[in-house]
């Protein structure tokens, strides 16, 4: 039907009779000519009738067209008039004169416009992904989710290039606690018993390392049934990887290749090796394990200095075990209350009842905290005229979040320069548990995660000290990835179980076929999961993982083109054994 597609007409081609087919992006008729832009995957092509070289038949038909038609053309490459050519386009410079044009398919009225000028804002996103066919027509969302499709292919060729297997794990699994809630699916066969969808292929991939598969790699489809922000879907895509008689060193080195490879691709730079910093170091500096480090604003304790001063705010909270840490902006005075007020509220949404401040003026200190300063107060913070300073009191799991969130408003109210365009990171030594209150644990990544080696000694005396041989990739303040080395000592794996709260049977239910694996000889192995998703949003520039997903899911967890989820009849449901309950 077509023997060229429309993005490829070029000069070279003038005089080349060729077909071509595709939908109207847009018709113009100026009475003796007509033109239209014909549209295809591989971009947009002027055509024009005129009744020197097309039919009445084609005039005609050109003229009842309406956006959207899908149509195929005969016609002959010509070169536009200097007049008339389009830098702007691609093809700009020809077009293709019709002799020959065939209606294949009528379109109705478009609910939402595929064509939206740069000037003009796009139709809200609620509306977009409900008529998400036409959406998908627009360019913007057609190269992202090619530039997704060349990432996952250069992905795989890397791999393949160092020796990794793709091997397929399943889909309805067991479930297994790994940090979120499970998709679970109803068993026909087996009443009262249910499948899972994989929150990740963890265990599988442990598996296949036991069973000697020593290099794996997989473009794994992963569920997690857990509230939805725009960095977050209920289904998504992760590049999979595990190895086996490896050091953290290894999986940092392949994945610097790979994203090498893929910045390649992307257009963009990832200068290796990465900057590794650990967990301890970013979360003192920046308040956040996934810090952006394009900004050299950092965090700094000022216990000693501001803990000396006559306010009682401070002094309780350090006697009662924190801190005072803060932020010094060079040039800050000159921000409005207004904008002080924004950073402040930033901090109060990550957690910290509020922040002090203080304005370095030419010949004095102004705001809430100034009024506590000695005369060395100023010195003593190096805050120089013109300076502001941002300060929050107490525990550290209070003001690390606050002044993480404090730090970036402070940077996009000050328009802070960059000191590079692509800041790549390892967070490294994560901690293996977190306190979850009640002096109960909890998982920090999840809980096949292997102690560091000088660390395991504190599982009894100290578990919230002990270090993991864990490590997250960030990207100019995102985690596009997360991984560790896993114990394979099944003694262990046990022991870190049982420290999580799962009692013996428990474990033996949930873990048991793990354990026995690792019995038979599991070599040491680790890996890392990056986030295809967050890849592909972050190297494209989109603003929202949905903008990358061919058919995504809102925030509330409905996808709005097909209209799911949706009510499932009651005999259906009880041919599986289960009832819907209360419905809405």
């Amino acid at each position: 039907m077509r023997s060229a597609a429309a993005g490829t007409i070029n000069l070279d081609m003038a005089g080349r009779e060729v077909r071509i087919a595709g939908w109207v992006h847009r018709r113009r008729d100026l009475g003796g000519l007509a033109f239209l832009d014909l549209r295809d995957r591989s971009g947009v092509l002027q055509a024009s009738a005129g009744p020197e070289w097309s039919s009445g038949a084609a005039m005609e038909a050109v003229r009842g067209l309406g956006l959207e038609d899908v149509v195929a053309i005969r016609g002959v490459v010509s070169p536009r008039p200097e007049a008339a050519r389009n830098p702007g386009m691609a093809t700009g410079d020809v077009e293709v004169r019709i002799v020959e044009l065939e209606v294949l398919n009528r379109a109705r009225t478009p609910e939402i416009p595929v064509y939206v000028p740069p000037e003009e804002e796009l139709p809200s996103e609620k509306l977009r992904l409900r008529h998400r066919v036409l959406d998908l027509r627009r360019g913007e969302l057609q190269d992202r989710l090619e530039l997704r499709h060349r990432l996952i292919l250069a992905a795989r060729n890397y791999f393949h290039a160092q020796g990794f297997m793709e091997v397929e794990t399943p889909i309805l699994t067991k479930p297994t606690p790994e940090g979120a809630r499970d998709f679970l699916v109803p068993s026909r066969v087996h009443p009262g018993e249910f499948f899972a969808l994989p929150q990740s292929p963890q265990i599988y991939k442990q598996l296949l390392m036991i069973a000697g598969f020593d290099r794996y790699v997989q473009i794994a489809r992963c569920f997690r049934d857990e509230d939805l922000r725009a960095d977050r879907q209920p289904e998504f895509t992760q590049i999979d990887v595990e190895a086996s008689f490896v050091q953290p060193d290894d999986i940092h080195a392949w994945c610097e290749g790979l994203m090498e490879k893929l910045a390649e691709v992307a257009g963009i730079e990832a200068p290796t090796p990465f900057v590794r910093l650990s967990y301890r170091d970013v979360m003192e500096r920046f308040g956040s394990d996934r810090p952006d480090l394009r900004y050299a604003l950092e965090i700094r304790d000022f216990t000693d200095v501001l803990g000396a001063l006559d306010f009682g705010i401070l002094r309780g909270a350090v006697a009662r075990g924190g801190r005072i840490r803060g932020l010094r902006l060079e040039g800050g005075a000159h921000l409005a209350r207004r904008q002080i007020d924004a950073i402040e509220e930033a901090a109060r949404t990550a957690g910290a009842p509020g922040l002090l401040w203080a304005k370095a003026q030419e010949d004095r200190a102004t705001g809430p905290l100034a009024r506590f300063f000695r005369d060395d107060t100023r010195a003593l913070l190096g805050l120089a005229r013109g300076d502001l300073f941002l300060a929050a009191a107490g525990p550290d799991p209070v003001t690390s979040p606050a002044l993480d969130a404090a730090r970036m408003a402070a940077i996009a109210a000050l328009d802070l320069p960059r000191t590079t365009e692509h800041s790549w990171l390892w967070v490294t030594g994560f901690p293996v548990f977190e306190d979850a209150g009640g002096g109960e644990l909890a998982a920090n990544h999840h809980p096949f995660v292997q102690p560091h080696p000088g660390d395991i000694h504190l599982l009894d005396s100290n578990p919230l000290a002990v270090r993991g041989l864990a490590y997250d990739l960030v990207y100019n303040g995102t985690e596009l990835g997360s991984g560790s080395i896993r114990p394979h000592d099944a003694d262990l794996q046990a022991r870190i179980l049982g420290m999580l709260g799962l009692g013996p049977d428990e474990i033996r239910l949930k873990f048991g076929f793990l354990l026995d694996a690792l019995r038979s000889g599991a070599p040491p192995h680790g890996g890392i999961a990056l986030g295809v998703d967050r890849l592909v949003a972050r190297l494209s520039g989109a603003a929202s993982l949905r903008d990358v997903i061919a058919f995504p899911k809102t925030t509330a967890a409905r996808a709005l083109f097909e209209g799911a989820p949706t009510a499932v009849a009651d005999a259906e449901l009880a041919a599986l054994g289960i009832s819907a309950g209360v419905r809405e």
